[in-house]
C-alpha cells in the first residue's frame, strides 16, 4: 500500500520535529541544485531551523544573488521592474536570432554568387574554398550514385543472359521433341514467342543510361 496522505500542520513531537526538518531540508537543497543544472536557473536558498542554525545553497555568489533580487523588487524609481527585466531579455535574444537569420541569407547568396561586392579578397577565398569542398563532396555522392545504378545493371545483364540460356536450352529441347513429333506445332509456337518476349538485348541496358561491352553477346533466333 502506498503512504498516506500527511496533513501539513506544525509537529508537535519535537523528536519527530527535528527528524521531518532533516529530511526535508536536504531533500529542498537537492532539488535545488537540480533545478540550478537541468534549467540553468540562479538559484539562493536560505533556511534557518527552529534552533537558528544556518542552511544554504546557492549555485553563484550568494551576495550577488540577493542584490540582483533587491534590485529586481525595488519600486519603478529606483530600478526597472521584473517584467520589464524579462522583456529586455527578450528584446535581447530576438535581436540575436534576427542577427543570426541575416547572417544565414547573406551567407546563402554569397554561396550563390550574388552580393559579392562588399567582400574582401580574404573573405572571397574562404568561400572559394568552401565552394571547392562543397563540389567535392557532391562529385563524390555522385560517383557513388553512379557506380551504385551501373552495378545493378550489369546484374540484371547477368541474370537476363541467364534466362536467355535457360531459354535457349529449353528451345533445343523443344525442338528435338518437336522433330521427334512429340510437341505440338502450336505449343511449339507459342514457346517461341515467350521467348521473344524475354530475349535479352544491348537495346535494354542502352536505355537504363549505361553502357556495357558487347563481347559475348548473341542474338536468339527463333523458328
Amino acid at each position: 500500500m502506498g503512504r498516506g496522505k500527511i496533513e501539513i500542520k506544525r509537529i508537535e513531537n519535537t523528536t519527530n520535529r527535528q527528524v521531518t526538518f532533516c529530511k526535508r531540508r536536504n531533500g529542498l537543497l537537492k532539488k535545488a541544485y537540480e533545478l540550478s543544472i537541468l534549467c540553468d536557473a540562479e538559484i539562493a536558498l536560505i533556511v534557518f531551523s527552529s534552533r537558528g542554525r544556518l542552511y544554504e545553497y546557492s549555485n553563484n555568489n550568494i551576495r550577488n544573488t540577493i542584490e540582483r533580487y533587491k534590485k529586481a523588487c525595488s519600486d519603478s524609481t529606483g530600478s526597472t521592474s521584473i517584467t520589464e527585466i524579462n522583456a529586455q531579455y527578450y528584446q535581447q535574444e530576438s535581436a540575436k536570432l534576427r542577427q543570426q537569420i541575416q547572417m544565414l541569407q547573406n551567407s546563402n547568396r554569397h554561396l550563390m554568387g550574388d552580393s559579392l561586392s562588399n567582400l574582401t579578397v580574404k573573405e572571397l577565398k574562404q568561400l572559394e574554398n568552401k565552394l571547392e569542398r562543397g563540389m567535392t563532396r557532391i562529385r563524390s555522392k555522385k560517383e557513388e550514385m553512379l557506380i551504385a545504378e551501373i552495378e545493378y545493371l550489369q546484374k540484371k545483364e547477368i541474370e537476363l543472359e541467364n534466362e536467355n540460356v535457360y531459354l535457349r536450352t529449353k528451345i533445343s529441347e523443344l525442338e528435338r521433341l518437336h522433330q521427334a513429333n512429340m510437341v505440338s506445332v502450336p505449343e511449339m509456337n507459342a514457346i517461341q514467342a515467350l521467348a521473344s518476349r524475354n530475349f535479352f538485348s544491348q537495346n535494354i541496358i542502352e536505355g537504363g543510361g549505361a553502357t556495357f561491352p558487347q563481347q559475348n553477346k548473341k542474338i536468339l533466333h527463333l523458328g
